[in-house]
């Protein structure tokens, strides 16, 4: 039963990451628009309004980053093959995940201007991703 609730909640943490790749590549489709949006700093809308090829690279980039959360928590539910350095990966992403979902939090308090609903609804997402990231590698791996 541990195994399968593990599984499960680190199957939910492989979509988010896989979800979070797909929009972050939207970007390159749907373009300016789309990368303000996603909050993007603005020297990549910048760069995607000029044509550049510093915003599609940056969303390959990212997309790549949120590709490999996924390969991970994939990998640690035993549905892919193993990955190297699996625990340290897994607990690594986990505690990022959290951190920037606290860090969304704390900033909403402190200065409650400079967090929109966007930004404080993809913390409240990666708070918990990292949560089932850390809590089904820790059911998996007992």
């Amino acid at each position: 039963m541990k195994n399968k609730i593990a599984k499960s909640l680190l199957i939910l943490g492989a979509l988010i990451a896989t979800f979070t790749a797909l929009a972050h590549l939207s970007c390159i489709i749907f373009g300016p628009q789309c990368y303000k949006a996603q909050l993007a700093p603005e020297f990549i809308v910048e760069s995607a309004i000029q044509g550049t090829w510093l915003a599609p690279f940056g969303a390959i980039l990212i997309s790549l980053l949120f590709f490999t959360c996924a390969a991970y928590a994939l990998s640690k539910a035993g549905i892919i093959r193993k990955i190297p350095l699996l625990n340290l990966g897994i607990y690594t992403i986990a505690t990022i995940a959290i951190i920037r979902g606290l860090l969304t939090f704390q900033l909403k308090f402190r200065h409650p201007e400079l967090v929109g609903l966007n930004n404080l609804s993809i913390g409240v997402v990666w708070f918990i991703a990292g949560l089932l990231f850390l809590i089904g590698g820790k059911l998996k791996a007992s």
